[in-house]
């Protein structure tokens, strides 16, 4: 009966070579040894003469300055690499921009004597109270007045703008903005009379407002000198039209007692 023979699994493990380790500390042990010589025999050298030492320091410097130039050069290779980049990138952006067809100007210049374009036309009613009384400021300003100030607030009696008309007279106006269906009555125009004169010392009171007045309010600011400007009456100011103090001098304190 024939044995069957026993395979060997091999092991991916390397073998340990005894002769081959002890010839390799060998050889390095005479390489540390050889090298220790050479120093030993550079530095005895140098002791003896000094010359070798200066010799020895310009070979190592030359070594060093040859390691630095061509590092330099490497550098200076990658920048310059770099430049004929970002020159050939501007060039594209260049060309494009050339490419690209200009769009035109809407802006069109204004021949001489032509006349200038409207000024945009104001939208009272989007203006809240505070807004309403500067514009009202704004239009005294544009037509000639002097001393503007909006004074309009909590005890302002009345008093909304105060101004000095161009022709030198005190102008108390008080602002109304309401709404349509809201007019201007008797009331009001009885509380603004009882002080732009006797108070504010008013030589023109104006009432201006965004709606209408009431008849009687129309008769008492008639009676006590008071301008009434109303929403047409604004629109056209605003327009250019005539200023409201450009109706004749209204009654003064001294004249009229409302």
């Amino acid at each position: 009966m024939t044995t069957p023979a026993r395979r060997i699994r091999r092991t991916g493990r390397r073998r340990f070579d005894l002769r081959a380790t002890t010839v390799y500390f060998g050889l390095l042990a005479l390489v540390v040894c050889a090298l220790g010589f050479a120093v030993r025999t550079v530095i005895e050298a140098v002791q003896r003469r000094p010359v070798w030492e200066a010799a020895l320091c310009l070979v190592a410097v030359s070594v060093l300055l040859a390691l630095r130039h061509r590092r330099r050069r490497a550098t200076a290779a990658r920048t310059a690499r770099r430049a004929a980049a970002a020159l050939e990138a501007a060039t594209d952006t260049a060309l494009e921009a050339l490419e690209t067809p200009a769009v035109e100007s809407p802006f069109v210049p204004r021949q001489a004597g032509e006349a200038l374009p409207p000024e945009p036309v104001v939208d009272y009613d989007a203006l809240d109270a505070d807004e309403f009384e500067q514009a009202v400021a704004a239009l005294c300003e544009r037509d000639g007045c002097t001393g503007v100030e909006v004074v309009g607030g909590a005890g302002d009696l009345g008093a909304d703008v105060l101004a000095v008309t161009p022709d030198g007279r005190r102008m108390v106006i008080q602002c109304k903005h309401y709404s349509d269906e809201h007019r201007v009555g008797s009331q009001d125009l009885q509380r603004f009379g009882g002080t732009c004169y006797t108070v504010h010392e008013a030589d023109v009171a104006v009432l201006v407002t965004t709606s209408d007045f009431t008849a009687p309010a129309a008769e008492y600011a008639e009676q006590c000198g008071i301008v009434c400007v109303d929403r047409s009456a604004l629109h056209a100011w605003s327009d250019g039209g005539a200023a409201p103090w450009a109706a004749g001098d209204t009654a003064g304190s001294d004249d009229v007692t409302c």
